[in-house]
């Protein structure tokens, strides 16, 4: 696939309304939701886009309760780059696959034996020395 850097490019315009960042976060939200079999098919990741539709509606709602324009803007910004950067093929697979890390790592240690196993120190301990 030949690579067109300026293929989605975006001008990065502030919002002149909160309805107006919620209207551009959902064309994004949109986009990333159609683009998730061509994701998978660019990249050849082995896990469903639904998987993908997941990790994106829940990067989505993480920011859901913020309400200051600004900070609006800089998210639909770096979303927009992101966008571009992984529609482009301009990342690797490991960038993908670390969007999913959080479903892969295992529970932290909880008793001592296990810290001490996993090479964790307990930080009340610790600062005690």
């Amino acid at each position: 696939m030949t690579t067109i850097p300026t293929r989605l490019a975006k001008l990065a315009t502030p919002s002149s309304s909160i309805a107006e960042a919620r209207r551009r976060s959902i064309n994004a939200y949109r986009a990333w939701y159609r683009s998730a079999p061509e994701i998978v098919a660019l990249y050849a990741l082995n896990i469903s886009p639904s998987w993908v539709r997941l990790k994106i509606r829940q990067d989505f709602e993480r920011n859901r309760a913020i309400t200051d324009l600004k900070i609006i803007d800089m998210l639909l910004l770096k979303n927009q780059q992101e966008y571009q950067e992984t529609m482009n093929c301009w990342k690797q697979e490991p960038h993908l696959m670390h969007w999913f890390k959080q479903y892969e790592d295992p529970q932290p240690p909880q008793t001592f034996l296990d810290k001490f196993y996993a090479g964790r120190d307990d930080p009340k301990q610790v600062s005690s020395f």
